[in-house]
């Protein structure tokens, strides 16, 4: 257990860190190791830190010269609090987790919105299946990765299907084939749903499928190059060409991904630092193929060197991250011993931090330093950009400052058919993805888009109003004058009157750049340039959320369309469900049969039977 104590500055033989030499500020601080938090006088963190002597290092922020940064840090401490720990490497994991929880203006701050996507596959299924996968790591089946990027696993996905048919399917949709799939017609998929495949060749193609994925192409190739030949001798010329044409297409993969001279898995991070602003570059290299590259914008202080921002980088970036063995550096990172420790203990087994390296990895460290500096100068360009078109919107909205944070909502459905509301998010630096919400609409009528607008906006801001989350500056609706109105009328209800609203309405000819601006309570729309910067800000917003919500109703819409009836029968399994299927030619032809029909078939008896045609029936004739 940790033991946490605050420093009370306005306690007896104390007083605020300012006005006094900070003797009876530190009094009580131990000289254990921990993390401490520097607060201002409104209770706001400053800072957090983590110390092998607590009592040292806070002690230090006192008695010496200082930087600029710290010099206004310390200027405004009002309060310290300290917890205890064990260990230093325990202290340092409990500070990268308050690091990213608090976001204290003088720390190293890492905005990583999203967890990394993975290649997912169903080992414990008789069929496995290969998918895409983010999210929290499962203990059925095998995860391989992480990947850089969406499009990174979707790419590999695709190799697989040419290279080894193994299916991709949902499992709704796998397990209520009666015939064969368009991927079973373009050879994409070798048919195990309707058994035009045996166990033991499909286990094969997923055997081979491990094998590539864990970076052994080399045994993929053997063994096939074995199977062709027996092919061969066998007189089977027409299986020996398809094995051929495998080797060929694998042998085009490895020469293209792997990383040459390199084996097994390890990061490579390099950061460069122009301007204020900070860019950390991250190859993933697995297996020892390079998986692609991800860059990463921190928020640093002033006076940060790189070897402070690599500390602080990594601390974060790897809380909650799968650890590669060993992580090669552009610099050596501040307190890399401890750093490597608490790593280690994280990944439970050792963890290397290297930045002295020769040849195949000086090369590649030289590459990954050239793209951070090439994504840093591209992110100056575009943030001296978005700046001005804020800028613009403050001039046109007559803003008494420049807006921090920007919401703006969008309701997608098909004729009223499971309806979406997307609320995004822009502060000063651009999209805040984070803060991205979707709401699922119910009890509406369908099509009715005034009505999903004041729930969203109800069910939203009811937490904005409890403090979960900051009131915006600005409020954007994709909708015209109807819509502001219902916009209005849920504020009201909420008591949030005041706040500003802007309607975006397509313009007369519907054409881009002829949208109508309406404001909460002017009757007239505003007309902007289609040049405006401000208009660019705006229409950029609009069709984030625009994409954002008709993304989230097609998933919903297609979770819907692929659940079977049959799946949420008790007494019917996957079996039953086949023979179902295989004797009806589908859900259609099974919906249409009578009770006795429904009887005949093997497995099912009459109350069965009769379970079945009455979920279907009350399935069509319910709201």
């Amino acid at each position: 257990m940790n033991d946490t104590t605050a420093v009370d500055p306005d306690a007896e033989g104390a007083q605020p860190a300012l006005d006094t030499p900070a003797r009876a500020l530190l009094e009580r601080i131990p000289q254990s190791p921990g993390v401490y938090r520097m607060l201002d006088a409104d209770a706001t963190v400053l800072y957090v830190g983590k110390a092998k002597n607590l009592k040292r290092r806070v002690s230090s922020y006192f008695s010496r010269a200082l930087t600029r940064r710290l010099q206004v840090m310390v200027s405004q401490i009002a309060d310290i609090e300290v917890t205890v720990t064990r260990t230093e490497g325990e202290a340092l994991l409990l500070e990268s987790n308050l690091i990213k929880s608090l976001r204290p203006r003088f720390n190293v701050l890492l905005r990583d919105d999203k967890s990394y996507p993975f290649i997912y596959l169903s080992t414990q299924d008789d069929f496995p299946r290969l998918a895409f996968y983010r999210g929290p790591r499962k203990s059925k089946g095998r995860l391989f990765g992480p990947y850089p990027s969406a499009w990174a696993v979707r790419e590999t996905l695709q190799l697989l299907q040419k290279l080894f048919p193994v299916r991709q399917c949902e499992d709704s949709f796998f397990n209520n084939r009666s015939r064969p799939c368009l991927q079973y017609q373009i050879k994409r998929c070798s048919g195990p749903c309707v058994g035009l495949v045996s166990p033991e060749a499909y286990a094969e193609d997923v055997a081979h499928t491990i094998q590539f994925l864990d970076g052994r192409a080399e045994d993929v190739i053997a063994d096939l190059g074995r199977g062709m030949e027996q092919a061969a001798a066998a007189l089977e010329f027409e299986r020996a060409a398809v094995l051929r044409d495998q080797i060929a297409t694998l042998s085009r993969i490895q020469q293209r991904q792997y990383v040459s001279g390199e084996g097994g898995d390890l990061d490579i991070i390099a950061c460069a630092q122009e301007g204020g602003t900070s860019c950390v570059q991250v190859f993933f290299i697995r297996a020892g193929r390079n998986l692609g590259n991800k860059a990463f914008f921190p928020k640093t202080p002033e006076d940060t060197d790189d070897a402070t921002l690599l500390a602080g980088f990594l601390a974060q970036f790897y809380a909650d991250k799968q650890i590669p063995p060993e992580l090669v550096a552009s610099v050596e990172p501040e307190e890399r011993a401890l750093l490597e420790t608490a790593l280690s203990q994280r990944a439970e087994r050792r963890v290397h931090i290297k930045w002295r390296v020769r040849a195949e990895r000086a090369r590649w460290l030289e590459m990954a330093r050239g793209n951070a500096e090439v994504a840093l100068k591209s992110r100056l360009g575009s943030q001296a950009g978005y700046g001005r078109r804020i800028e613009a919107l403050r001039d046109v909205l007559d803003l008494p400052e420049r807006p921090q944070r920007m919401e703006c909502f969008d309701i997608s459905h098909t004729q009223g058919e499971r309806t979406v509301a997307s609320c995004v998010v822009f502060d000063g630096e651009g999209p805040r993805k984070s803060d991205y919400r979707r709401f699922n609409i119910e009890g509406i009528t369908p099509g009715d888009d005034y009505a999903a607008l004041h729930q969203a906006l109800t069910r939203r801001y009811t937490r904005v109003k409890q403090g979960e989350y900051p009131i915006p500056d600005i409020l954007f609706i994709d909708g015209g004058r109807g819509q502001i109105r219902a916009v209005g009328d849920a504020l009201q209800e909420l008591g949030l009157a005041g706040l500003q609203v802007v309607g975006i309405s397509k313009g007369p000819d519907r054409r881009p750049g002829t949208e109508l601006l309406w404001l909460l309570d002017v009757e007239s729309p505003l007309i902007l340039a289609s040049d405006s910067p401000a208009m660019h800000l705006i229409e950029q917003i609009r069709d984030e959320a625009h994409r954002f919500a008709i993304t989230g109703h097609r998933q919903r819409r297609a979770k819907a369309r692929t659940t079977s009836t049959l799946e949420g029968l008790a007494g019917i399994g996957p079996r039953r469900r086949q023979r179902l299927l295989k004797q009806f030619g589908g859900i259609r032809g099974l919906a249409r049969a009578g009770v006795e029909d429904i009887a005949c078939v093997d497995g099912i008896g009459r109350q069965l039977a009769q379970q079945i045609y009455d979920a279907f029936h009350e399935e069509a004739t319910g709201p």
